[in-house]
């Protein structure tokens, strides 16, 4: 009889490469300004509370190793810069936020990440 050792689930990815761990920390963070965004903003705001999921949801996937985690995470990743390049008032594009973007796609681009991801990923 094999015995399976009840797998703990983690929010932050501890033992992955600094870029992965920077990563999810900044995909929490945009989670929760999107969160506050989407409360308060109403409208277009709406909309972003499914990328919000989309964004927390990739985050604790790349904590627990999980390939769909790394996908949901590129995914939510690129599409809002993709947004704030091809329509930069509509989105309230600012410096500051296109630099967040383009570091976070950036991370989860970086070869040691996505070597990690190949080897380790389920």
């Amino acid at each position: 009889m094999v015995r399976q050792v009840p797998r703990t689930r983690r929010w932050f990815p501890v033992h992955q490469p600094s870029t992965l761990q920077i990563a999810a920390v900044l995909l929490y963070w945009s989670a929760f300004l999107g969160l506050i965004s989407g409360l308060f903003v109403g409208g277009a705001g709406r909309y972003a509370l499914i990328l919000t999921a989309a964004e927390a949801a990739g985050a604790y996937g790349i904590a627990n190793e999980r390939r769909w985690g790394y996908g949901v995470a590129l995914i939510a990743a690129v599409i809002p810069l993709l947004l704030v390049l091809r329509v930069p008032a509509l989105f309230g594009a600012s410096v500051l936020g296109v630099l967040f973007q383009i570091a976070l796609v950036a991370l989860l681009l970086h070869p040691q990440s996505r070597d990690y991801y190949r080897l380790w990923y389920r």
